[in-house]
């Protein structure tokens, strides 16, 4: 089952390689689609439509800065390229400037290798850079897949920590809601009372059953645990759930909201009130969430 993937991360790799080396420092935040945005040395370019080809097949959402150093010059001793024109040629050159000057001394080896030319200069293969470089690539991805992972489980616990406290919260308010309505039901009798003398209890009754239904808020606990229910659920499937989660975030919001405005009672204001704080602080932690 994967695991709660975090948008924000870091990973930097760095490999030495015979012909040179080579670096890339990768970093995502959160972001609604994925975005991502290479720094490559001019002589790498080439391998910018394969890079982006990699990053789509491995990470599914938030914006990804990708950075690439390469150096290249050989780190091992390789095979000497000797441009063997060009030592010819100087032999000729040496022979004819011996008959002109009756000079027998002909140049040592050592001395030909030093004259500029006759070791070729040996450049890097480019499809072995771009084999290398994607290879590297794909190894600091899986870095910064493990630091998402890692960072995913956090938010991940620290979600499930206010999803149970959210739970206590309705759970408080549905057994105290009784009392609620039975104190305000008595409250407005003793208001009537000393306003008027004589009333008709009937439509006292009445009056305190509308109110009662207006600020019945049994449809709203439900659904707020059934929000639990299904972000806990969002959160036991992992994946790419942040979507889902900024979803429920948006409805646990519309229930404490509409909670605030049943209130009758001090307590059940004070829990809308924690409920909200409580659905803010998730709300952030969800935008981190791939």
């Amino acid at each position: 089952m994967p695991a709660v993937q975090s948008m924000t991360a870091f990973a930097r790799r760095e490999q030495t390689f015979p012909w040179g080396s080579l670096a890339w420092e990768v970093r995502s935040v959160n972001h609604r689609y994925l975005e991502a945005q290479l720094r490559l040395p001019e002589a790498a370019r080439h391998l910018e439509m394969a890079a982006r080809e990699l990053l789509r097949e491995r990470i599914g959402r938030g914006k990804v800065d990708c950075t690439l150093r390469l150096h290249a010059g050989r780190t091992q001793p390789g095979p000497l390229a000797i441009d063997e024109d060009t030592v010819h040629r100087l032999h000729e050159a040496c022979a004819r400037v011996a008959a002109l000057t009756g000079e027998l001394g002909a140049p040592t080896a050592l001395e030909l290798l030093r004259w500029p030319g006759v070791l070729a200069e040996q450049h890097p293969d480019e499809d072995e850079i771009v084999r290398d470089a994607l290879g590297l690539l794909g190894a600091t991805v899986d870095e910064l897949l493990a630091m998402r992972a890692r960072e995913g489980t956090a938010l991940a616990a620290q979600l499930e920590q206010r999803l149970a406290r959210i739970d206590a919260i309705v759970t408080e308010v549905r057994d105290a809601l009784p009392a609620i309505i039975d104190a305000h039901r008595q409250r407005l009798h003793e208001r009537v009372a000393e306003l008027v003398a004589t009333i008709d209890p009937q439509r006292l009754e009445q009056e305190i059953v509308l109110l009662a239904a207006r600020s019945d808020v049994a449809e709203e606990l439900d659904r707020l645990q059934s929000h639990v229910r299904e972000a806990r659920h969002s959160l036991h499937e992992g994946g790419a759930c942040g979507r889902r989660l900024d979803f429920l975030m948006q409805e646990f919001n519309r229930e404490a909201n509409t909670l605030a405005s049943k209130s009758v009672a001090a307590q059940t204001t004070r829990s809308a009130v924690e409920l909200k704080v409580l659905i803010e602080q998730m709300r952030e932690q969800v935008q981190n969430i791939e």
